[in-house]
């Protein structure tokens, strides 16, 4: 597995990040779509990634998806980790992440976006702490301030979701609820 790729100012970035929002297919799942015989739709996501959401909310950040596709899927794994914020269906990303900010009267640098194909590059542009995963196409890669080690659906979001939390000082309070006081020694 190679290294995450971080650039200059990443961690200063993510340390702002206020609103955690997420691209599917591809982040999320490892981009497979299937169908069963009845035509509905399965998604397989990672329990590492869900585990993040829910540390990343612990630490007062919201979480959010921002997606092309529609997937009932989606609103059923949305549901599950707490996440309200859910807009399917966007053709336009970046409309969609307005209107989040509107509603939530947030600044676009308090903003994450994670994201693995050229559609997300626009809004990927635009919010203050920008991701991708591992595999994400390469006109991805080149424009975010963080790269995980892991593709997509494989505990990338985790991975994120962790430098977001180290960034901003929020890790060790989050780590020492699960390990108690008695830390390992290194």
């Amino acid at each position: 597995m190679k290294a995450s790729t971080v650039r200059a100012g990443a961690a200063e970035k993510a340390a702002r990040v206020r609103l955690f929002l997420l691209d599917v297919d591809g982040v999320l799942t490892d981009g497979g779509i299937v169908f069963d015989g009845d035509g509905r739709e399965i998604k397989r996501f990672h329990v590492r990634d869900g585990h993040g959401i829910k540390m990343i909310q612990r630490a007062g950040v919201e979480v959010g998806i921002i997606t092309g596709r529609t997937s009932e899927v989606v609103n059923v794994r949305a549901k599950e980790l707490g996440i309200a914020l859910v807009r399917q269906g966007a053709t336009d990303k970046v409309a969609a992440w307005r209107e989040i900010l509107l509603e939530k009267g947030i600044s676009a640098e308090e903003t994450a976006y994670v994201g693995d194909d050229i559609v997300d590059v626009p809004l990927l542009r635009q919010v203050g702490f920008s991701a991708a995963v591992a595999d994400a196409e390469s006109e991805v890669l080149v424009a975010v301030d963080f790269v995980s080690s892991r593709a997509g659906g494989h505990g990338a979001v985790r991975e994120i979701i962790e430098f977001v939390l180290r960034s901003s000082g929020a890790w060790e309070k989050i780590v020492a609820k699960y390990l108690g006081s008695e830390r390992p020694s290194t």
